[in-house]
């Protein structure tokens, strides 16, 4: 009895056991289900709940945010540039503009580094001729390959070009009437001409050759020209106004002064203009920035915002085609 007793209690431990597991089995069941349904299936990756159309466009949305971030990132990395070329070039800049060679201590100092520094960045650039070193006395200057590089680049500059770009800016900045000049085989020359969104009054053309005594750019020209470009002109127009250049002498010596000409409405009434220079690289006159205007719109005051625009434009391209202030 004691044993058939045994056997049955045993039994129906194993029956309650296996109804447990079940009961779990079952209770467990659904969470799995939710589990495998709301997550990617290793097998299929990248599967979702999302309708096909829904999940292609979720797709392209990061796919156009990984294509921005790297476009991101490439943009970043060229805007970083190499920071050593920039601090190396500070060396360059320095004997740019210093008239003598220099000792390694001072070329350092302007440069705003240490001797032992400044002396890494100068065995390279001596290694590509951009610096070369006087043997005797050990001071730096500019090599034969600055040279070289210079030259290149005045050979290929443009000047009309560049001041036509810069000019175009100004015209839009503040809204003028401006051209360009140079000296042609019959005087001073408008070569190009670009009108502000309301025209002056001005019948000017591409080709106009401008007076020396009665225009802004003709007595820009006859500032700073040589006279024996100019002597032939000016005795023409002196002998049809009856002046003679003692008279026109002090007006001549006054636009070298203010560094522009300007005139108020002298060769056309009621229309006002200035003329500012444009040097080269050996410190001659290369062209006339114009800008004109009608009396009353138009600001003719020395320093005030169109003398100052067309001189800061005025510098730039002098520096471009290689003019250092100070030659003339």
């Amino acid at each position: 009895m004691a044993f058939a007793g045994c056997r049955a209690l045993s039994c129906l431990r194993r029956h309650l056991v296996r109804s447990r597991a079940s009961d779990l089995t079952l209770f467990c069941e659904p969470a799995r289900a939710v589990i495998d349904f709301s997550m990617p299936s290793p097998s299929r990756p990248g599967s979702s709940a999302l309708p096909s159309s829904e999940q292609a466009e979720a797709d392209d949305v990061l796919d156009s945010a990984d294509s921005s971030d790297n476009a991101d990132a490439t943009e970043e990395k060229f805007r970083s540039g190499i920071q050593s070329i920039e601090v190396g070039f500070r060396l360059l800049d320095v004997l740019t503009n210093e008239p003598r060679a220099m000792m390694l201590r001072d070329l350092a100092q302007r440069a705003g580094m240490s001797p032992a520094k400044a002396h890494r960045y100068l065995v390279s650039f001596l290694r590509l001729g951009a610096v070369s070193q006087d043997p005797v006395s050990g001071r730096y200057e500019l090599g034969g390959f600055a040279l070289q590089m210079g030259l290149a680049r005045l050979a290929r500059v443009d000047g009309v070009k560049l001041a036509r770009i810069t000019l175009t800016g100004l015209r839009d900045r503040l809204d003028l009437t401006v051209g360009i000049a140079v000296w042609g085989n019959q005087g001073p020359t408008v070569v190009h001409w670009m009108e502000s969104s309301y025209p002056a009054k001005a019948s000017l053309k591409l080709g106009d050759v401008m007076p020396l005594l009665s225009s802004a750019t003709g007595l820009l020209f006859a500032a700073w020209l040589p006279r024996s470009k100019t002597q032939v002109m000016l005795d023409r127009e002196l002998a049809a106004t009856r002046q003679s250049m003692a008279d026109i002498e002090p007006v001549l010596a006054e636009i070298r002064a203010h560094g522009a000409a300007r005139v108020e409405g002298m060769l056309l009434p009621t229309i006002h203009a200035f003329c500012t220079p444009v040097f080269d690289s050996t410190g001659d006159l290369a062209l006339g920035l114009i800008a004109l205007g009608q009396e009353g719109s138009f600001d003719t005051r020395w320093g005030g915002d169109i003398d100052t625009a067309l001189r800061e434009c005025a510098g730039q391209l002098s520096y471009e085609l290689g003019y250092k202030p100070g030659e003339r």
